[in-house]
């Protein structure tokens, strides 16, 4: 408090990310009493509160407040490097140094040499926290583009709240000497809680990590066989001097924005209002009051429209209900009547395409002389974009478009492909979101039939997205043909119906489910489809997604390590513990009999209980070794695209389990199977 007092006036810079409740909305029911809550430092991998990391607040986080419990919780370590996890990192790290010098004070500093501290302190945003910054802290501050921090989520000090939030109640009204033991008490009961269980939490923690770090690795060799050695090379370079220097270009980040259809527009539009203020427009351009360029986005409308509304027609099948066929009827006459308005103000920029339209409307008349019912559909008229116009050679040259109005197109068909494209990938992450939701809790007849209806419809709207794509890549096949560009060609590929998938049904399928379900496939079957279930399609396949792929193998096998260092130390700290212990038998002299009686029991029982606690978790961990040893030499078989482990017969065997990936599942046997009682805690509560 002497430090809030002497600080009290400093002023804090407002977020440069986004509006932080906690730091700009400081609680206005707590005005007028001595602490508005508390802070708090938890280790971010155990989820323990430090030494004297509990401190109170008084207007919300302020940065005084929480500088200080920081600083005086790490004060005096030897930790030679830092990650230090806090939701507001972004902002409250900028100045932290700065501030720390006007402190004066020399508890409240670093370890290490002067002027070194951002060499070994690294400050992230837990992961639940971080969507809601701003994509550059995204970037910089991500738990899971950052190297030797396995998979922890820097989420510790958030759980630590459910636990003692409840204490509210009683607290508020208790003296502050009261209060604060009181806290204490229960972090301190928190925290021998997480100690005895230890031994449960990082043996389940490692049951699940060495399976994903097989997974991981697997799926980045699949992705990096299909892009090439020189391709994975160049990017693993790239990525590598971003991780030994963040001022290097970011491997996550992409170079060159995407540039969908609004953004597109909305630069066409601002060209052409400079070239009109400096007096270069030219007035070809302009009829009434429209610009050429808002002729071709209307019309890219228009074809959109066509598109969905075919395809909302051809989903109503052949016997539509009452609403439905005046919906559609509806539908048809207000975009035929949109299509004719365009067509009209397009004819005054292309007369020409008066006289092709004529002759077209006479073709389609004499070859509908035959049909009961002539006409043509709304969604089949041409609306003659210049695309279309260069396709067809420029409609026996009666029609002349101007290169501008191509490049305008051109432009314009860019953003429309980005914009589908990106478009299908969302759907398919959808699709698999819905995917994942029926096989964990669909239950019955009518729950599956309304999660198969969601998906089939979801499935129209790929459908829908994918023409899309194929008919803006369509017109810059010819435009670019006719403006000798092709700068798009490089990551707008042709999609195939084969390339429309998601990531498969095994990646993200309930694996209780899939685990009860049996196969009689040959092995050989098995091999393949699981061979086809590895494969991507392009559409996912690009250098951030390599890196993406590539930052979760290395976060899953630097968690394995981490687990692995830490159950080292686990027991080696509970051996030092127990001779600790016994170190004090006998230490104070002058003591009366029952009094050295006394002290030399509770000694001996407290290294009885460390001892018990490294059999225990010794138990736990009977076979971990074994486990992680078998996840890092795990090797794929030549003969065997399966992909279990060496020496394993699992994609041999006629009783393996449907979908699963084999080798996770011939790991997991390795590792002895034991019931773990739900009063396992109580039990050694009981003893200790």
């Amino acid at each position: 408090m002497q430090h809030v007092r002497k600080h009290w006036k400093q002023k804090q810079e407002r977020s440069h990310c986004v509006a932080h409740d906690a730091v700009d909305k400081p609680d206005r029911e707590a005005r007028g009493t001595a602490s508005s809550g508390i802070g708090a430092v938890d280790c971010a991998r155990h989820n323990m509160k430090r030494p004297c990391a509990v401190g109170d607040l008084q207007l919300g986080e302020r940065y005084i407040n929480m500088d200080y419990i920081f600083l005086r919780s790490v004060a005096g370590t030897d930790l030679v490097r830092l990650f230090v996890s806090y939701d507001i990192a972004c902002q409250w790290h900028i100045h932290l140094w700065a501030r720390m010098a006007q402190y004066e004070n020399e508890i409240l500093d670093l370890p290490g040499v002067a002027g070194t501290h951002q060499r070994f302190v690294t400050f992230l945003v837990p992961k639940f926290h971080l969507p809601a910054h701003i994509e550059a802290c995204n970037l910089k501050f991500s738990f899971n583009l950052t190297r030797d921090v396995g998979q922890t989520d820097g989420e510790a000090p958030e759980r630590g709240w459910a636990n003692a939030n409840p204490l509210a109640a009683s607290t508020k009204e208790m003296g502050p000497g009261t209060r604060r033991d009181t806290l204490d008490d229960h972090f301190n009961d928190w925290n021998h809680k997480k100690i005895i269980a230890l031994g449960y939490q990082l043996r389940k923690k490692m049951l699940n990590a060495v399976p994903e770090m097989v997974k991981t690795r697997l799926a980045l060799a699949d992705m990096e066989e299909s892009l090439g050695t020189e391709a994975v090379a160049t990017w693993t370079e790239m990525a590598e001097r971003w991780e030994e220097n963040s001022g290097n270009p970011n491997p996550f980040e992409t170079q060159q924005k995407d540039e969908h259809l609004a953004k597109v527009r909305s630069d066409l539009a601002a060209e052409a209002a400079q070239r009109e203020a400096e007096g270069g427009g030219d007035a070809n351009d302009v009829r009434g009051d429209m610009h050429i360029t808002e002729l071709l986005a209307m019309g890219l409308q228009l074809e959109e429209q066509q598109r969905t509304l075919a395809s909302d027609v051809a989903a109503t099948g052949l016997h539509p209900t009452n609403d439905q066929h005046r919906a559609m009827i509806e539908r048809t006459s207000k975009l035929r009547r949109k299509i004719f308005a365009w067509i009209e103000v397009q004819t005054k920029f292309l007369p020409g395409l008066a006289v092709e339209r004529e002759q077209e409307d006479n073709r389609r008349a004499r070859a509908a002389e035959a049909e009961p019912v002539p006409g043509v559909k709304v969604s089949d008229i041409a609306l003659w974009l210049p695309s279309a116009i260069v396709g067809a050679g420029g409609c026996g040259a009666r029609v002349v478009c101007k290169a501008e109005v191509l490049e305008h197109e051109y432009r314009l068909r860019v953003g429309q492909a980005h914009e589908t494209l990106h478009e299908v990938r969302r759907l398919l992450l959808v699709r698999t979101h819905l995917y994942k939701l029926k096989d964990t809790h669909a239950r019955g007849v009518r729950a599956n039939t309304r999660s198969a209806d969601k998906i089939a419809a979801l499935n129209d709207r790929v459908k829908r997205a994918a023409a899309g794509y194929r008919a803006a890549r369509a017109a810059l096949v010819s435009l670019g043909a006719m403006l000798r560009r092709g700068e798009w060609e490089w990551e707008l590929l042709p999609l195939k119906e084969e390339d429309v998938r998601g990531l498969p049904r095994a990646r993200f399928g309930d694996p209780e489910r899939q685990k009860g379900k049996r196969s009689r496939k040959s092995a050989a079957k098995r091999a393949r489809i699981a061979r086809e279930e590895r494969e991507l399609s392009w559409i996912w396949l690009s250098w951030i997604e390599w890196a993406k792929a590539r930052a979760r193998s290395m976060r899953w096998r630097e968690e394995v390590d981490l687990l692995e260092e830490e159950m080292k130390r686990v027991r080696r700290f509970s051996v030092w513990r127990e001779g600790w212990w016994m170190e004090q038998v006998g230490r104070k002299s002058g003591l009366d009999v029952p009094q050295a009686e006394g002290e030399t029991a509770y000694a001996t029982r407290q290294a009885g209980v460390q001892r018990e606690l490294r059999r225990l978790f010794d138990i736990e961990w009977d076979g971990v070794p074994d486990l992680v040893a078998a996840g890092r030499l795990s090797v794929v078989n030549e003969d065997d695209d399966a992909g279990v482990v060496a020496g394993e017969a699992g994609a041999d065997d006629a009783n393996a389990d449907e979908g699963s990936s084999g080798e996770e599942d011939e790991l997991i046997a390795l590792l002895p199977q034991r019931e773990v009682k739900t009063t396992y805690v109580d039990e050694v509560m009981t003893y200790v």
